[in-house]
């Protein structure tokens, strides 16, 4: 292990031990005054999350773009910060800590016997929605995770969310896609993030008026298993309580190959997604190049 990867793997230790206990006030106040100091500094992250979000809001100046990093790097760090703290909440404070629209498209279709697959982006706390849903609703789900560098750290995610009663498959190096398949087939529940592909092989969309690449895998999973598709869209507001909205299921198209229908229905799930985040650019956390030409520029 490098030395920059045991300071990564010290430093996230360090806010899963020291962050859950402090008191939710200094907390935040913490979280804040960490995304006000990375916002002034101006590093490749702040200007990359600024350089995203010029494309979310298209006829924002200067001043407004500066004033949405802003927040967006304070909505950042207080998912951060809720995220180190999770484990010590109290049932009660996870299940008060998301106010949901539209939960009858996930409840009524499992109900039926039907899996369901939620996909969202990287809006608002995911982590926070997945133990809202554990213990709100007392259902289980299956999720994956990028294999981070150090191993270490990887290991530190999963213990993290598995705390959360999440079943976490790694994204790479296993075989998740069947393991996600068996779940939906008993009619479980499985839950990715999905606005940003891992594997070069994913499916172009239009996003924000230019190309980008999605992953096809809840669209396959939705096409392979007869799974609901559901897109799911998070923000914060000036509560403590997040809030959040599950959008009508993504239908599977009665005509096209295998590889069509997946483009089609991969494009429906950016269309909700760029809803969410046009509502609330702030509170999309996407503080890496994602479109297609942006990719170029560093590859050329």
């Amino acid at each position: 292990m490098t030395v920059q990867d045991r300071l990564t793997d010290s430093l996230y230790g360090l806010g899963w031990t020291t962050v859950k206990r402090l008191p939710e006030p200094v907390a935040v106040r913490l979280g804040q005054g960490i995304a006000d100091a990375a916002w002034k500094r101006r590093g490749k992250g702040v200007l990359r999350l600024e350089s995203n979000l010029a494309r979310v809001v298209p006829d924002a100046g200067p001043e407004r773009l500066a004033e949405l990093s802003r927040a967006g790097m304070r909505s950042y760090l207080r998912y951060w910060m809720e995220s180190f703290r999770l484990p010590s909440w109290s049932r009660d404070r996870i299940r008060d800590g998301l106010a949901i629209e539209g939960l009858h498209h996930l409840t009524d279709g499992l109900a039926a016997g039907r899996g369901a697959i939620v996909a969202l982006p990287h809006l608002g706390n995911w982590d926070l929605a997945g133990a809202w849903v554990t213990t709100a609703l007392g259902l289980p789900f299956t999720t994956v995770a990028e294999r981070l560098r150090p191993e270490t750290l990887y290991d530190r995610f999963v213990e993290y969310r598995e705390s959360l009663g999440m079943e976490v498959l790694p994204h790479t190096g296993g075989s998740a896609f069947g393991t996600l398949a068996r779940r939906l087939r008993d009619g479980g529940l499985v839950c990715l993030v999905a606005d940003r592909d891992l594997s070069a092989s994913g499916v172009e969309v239009k996003f924000f008026g230019d190309t980008a690449r999605m992953p096809a895998g809840p669209a396959l999973l939705a096409q392979q298993t007869g799974a609901q598709l559901l897109p799911v869209t998070l923000w914060y507001d000036e509560t403590p309580v997040m809030k959040g909205r599950i959008h009508p299921p993504v239908e599977v198209p009665e005509a096209g190959s295998r590889a069509e229908k997946a483009s089609a229905m991969t494009q429906a799930l950016a269309d909700a997604f760029a809803t969410g985040i046009a509502e609330h650019p702030e509170d999309w956390h996407m503080l890496q190049r994602l479109w297609l030409s942006d990719l170029e520029e560093r590859h050329p």
